[in-house]
């Protein structure tokens, strides 16, 4: 199995890349701090795993990347490792495709067991995640009209993008450079996500995208 691993610790993908490269069935083909990196990285060495940390500051966040490179390498699997025991982002990143959930003080043997089991094709969720949350989302996306007050449904995948950047402080032109689109078309974004979240302040939007972890204080 040929591993990509995304974190912005150092330390940590040392770590991980010695666990994985001492199984005999596994191989950490590159490493990745960020998710720009991470879907470069994706790109070039077509993995079948890529172990995805959610929060990398200051580049890239692997939510956001995550939806990217599944749209752009379907045939890589997505497990996501995050300290964040949280069913809104369980429940998001697996509506999006990625095709497991663990947390960073899981074991080794569970890490292994998990990619292990992504890479054919199934869903693990860490054992720390209660089977409550598990039959929620069973339950949720069964149901194409369920509750529109999650930001993640009622956002936009280029909405979700551009919410962070705002949050960050990039300016409209800075934004429109990053994402190859007109200011005009940024500012229509901000409008919306504006409107969409009911925020009336860049302060209140800043506070919203750290609430959702799509920053870092």
């Amino acid at each position: 199995m040929r591993i990509v691993i995304a974190d912005d610790h150092a330390v940590v993908r040392t770590g991980f890349s010695m666990i994985l490269n001492y199984q005999e069935d596994m191989e950490v083909v590159g490493t990745a701090a960020d998710g720009v990196e991470a879907y470069q990285k994706v790109m070039k060495y077509k993995p079948d795993v890529l172990i995805m940390d959610l929060s990398m500051p200051p580049g890239e966040s692997g939510l956001i990347a995550t939806s990217k490179i599944l749209e752009s390498f379907p045939e890589t699997k997505i497990l996501i490792l995050t300290m964040y025991d949280d069913e809104e982002y369980l429940f998001h990143v697996l509506r999006n495709g990625a095709k497991g959930y663990i947390l960073k003080n899981a074991p080794d043997e569970q890490l292994l067991l998990a990619i292990r089991t992504v890479v054919k094709g199934e869903t693990y969720i860490d054992m720390k995640l209660t089977t409550s949350l598990v039959n929620e989302f069973v339950s949720n996306s069964a149901q194409d009209n369920g509750d529109k007050t999650d930001p993640f449904k009622i956002l936009s995948k280029r909405e979700i993008e551009i919410l962070p950047l705002i949050a960050k402080g990039y300016g409209n032109k800075d934004i429109a450079e990053k994402l190859f689109v007109s200011v005009k078309t940024v500012e229509a974004h901000k409008t919306h996500i504006m409107q969409k979240l009911e925020l009336k302040s860049k302060p209140e939007l800043v506070e919203y995208a750290m609430k959702k972890k799509l920053i870092d204080f």
